[in-house]
């Protein structure tokens, strides 16, 4: 497995991929705009990164919405991996790796507020780093095992089970040697998660009678549901819940705005009756334990313990169609941009 430092060009002006307008719902094309910028020098403990591989991830569309963290006429917030070119910090050298909120343009200033890794000795290719190695995995591991870790012979649900996350959380939850089962939109997807991933079995959530599949996929009930999507799904997960179940809320994909908040079914009949345990997890609230989480799931992917797919694509005009494909849903794989060179 190679973890060389990919070759990348140093261009004399700074592509940024900003914010146009705010959206409405979700992100399209036409709230973004290109320009070119100019490169500013670190200040005092600051560093400068060269971005190498530019991420889409499901998030953004929540913080394309939020005007304090994402403003007009600024760079789309995003996570990125790079490799710094100049550092004003004493811990970070020039030529280290590094991943976190560099946003989508090719030089970003930052401080260790914007990093949620440093990699000065990778083990593993770059941009496994922003995937299996960086938010998806890392959100996986930690949320799994903080909230409803699992064991031998329980039953486990997992939403967008062929996603960057649920494929990392359906293989932890198979090696604990629980019955691992998912949901996602295609067939495609469905045999990927049992073919690559190892689910036991997966359901197109689209097809059908959710709560009858759900039922007859497990009469006795889930002992734990990860979700990542909240919506319609979520209403029925929590009705094929096993007493004492827990349910971990990771994500709310299904629900493109929060402004008016939706209404639905009423569900603490549900969690009151089955005696659940419904706990929020917010990668963003556990920072500090990127490092320890990034080793243990660097050991299991250099062992061969745990599959992953990427999506690379080639220059900076490659983004907007990532992300567009992302909120589609016709990915098969974590979404990169790759714009190290010109």
């Amino acid at each position: 497995m190679s973890t060389g430092l990919t070759s990348f060009t140093t261009p004399g002006t700074n592509r940024q991929m900003i914010l146009a307008q705010r959206p409405q719902g979700t992100p399209r094309t036409t709230d973004f705009a290109l320009r070119e910028a100019a490169i500013v020098a670190p200040g005092d403990g600051a560093f400068l990164v060269r971005n190498l591989y530019l991420s889409a991830d499901p998030v953004q569309r929540g913080w394309a919405a939020n005007p304090a963290l994402t403003p007009i006429d600024a760079p789309m917030r995003a996570l990125a991996v790079g490799v710094v070119t100049d550092s004003r910090d004493s811990g970070i050298r020039t030529g280290d790796i590094v991943y976190g909120f560099f946003g989508w343009q090719d030089y970003a200033v930052a401080t260790r507020a914007d990093l949620l890794s440093h990699i000065p000795r990778p083990r593993a290719p770059l941009p496994a780093y922003a995937g299996v190695l960086g938010m998806p995995g890392v959100t996986a591991w930690l949320a799994l095992h903080d909230i409803a870790p699992p064991r031998e012979g329980q039953s486990i649900l997992v939403s967008t089970a062929a996603g960057t996350v649920g494929s990392v959380v359906g293989q932890i939850a198979r090696q604990a040697g629980a019955h691992v089962v998912g949901l996602t939109g295609s067939e495609d997807k469905i045999a990927r998660c049992i073919s690559h991933y190892g689910y036991h079995a997966a359901y197109n959530y689209k097809v059908g009678d959710l709560s009858a599949t759900l039922s007859a996929a497990r009469p006795e009930g889930f002992d734990i549901y990860f979700d990542n999507v909240g919506g319609a799904i979520l209403d029925n997960a929590i009705r094929a819940m096993a007493r004492f179940g827990r349910i971990v809320q990771c994500g709310t994909a299904a629900t493109p705005s929060w402004n008016p908040p939706p209404t639905g079914l009423r569900n603490e009949r549900e969690i009151l009756m089955r005696a659940l345990t419904w706990s929020g997890f917010v990668i963003f609230d556990h920072v500090d334990r990127f490092p320890a989480a990034i080793e243990r799931l660097t050991d299991m992917l250099l062992a061969g313990q745990l599959v992953h797919d990427e999506v690379i694509r080639p220059g900076m005009d490659h983004i907007l169609p990532t992300l567009e494909a992302l909120f589609a849903g016709t990915n098969s794989g974590k979404m990169l941009v790759y714009i190290g060179e010109d």
